[in-house]
């Protein structure tokens, strides 16, 4: 990996190995969805689920 991602993600995989107690291919493996919540302020609200009534308007509106 080069440039600006390769090196934040291996950082990245670095921390997550420290603070989480995560090996590399765990890390490898976690989505976004997985690992915002645990870099996410103390008390931070969740975002909420994308409802299937929500998805449907989205997919209706960009049918491409």
């Amino acid at each position: 990996m080069t440039g600006p991602f390769g090196a934040g993600a291996v950082r990245l995989a670095g921390l997550a190995g420290r603070w989480f107690g995560w090996r590399p291919d765990e890390f490898w493996a976690a989505t976004p969805a997985e690992l915002a919540p645990l870099l996410a302020p103390p008390g931070a609200a969740a975002d909420p689920a994308l409802t299937r009534a929500e998805c449907e308007r989205l997919m209706e509106r960009h049918d491409d």
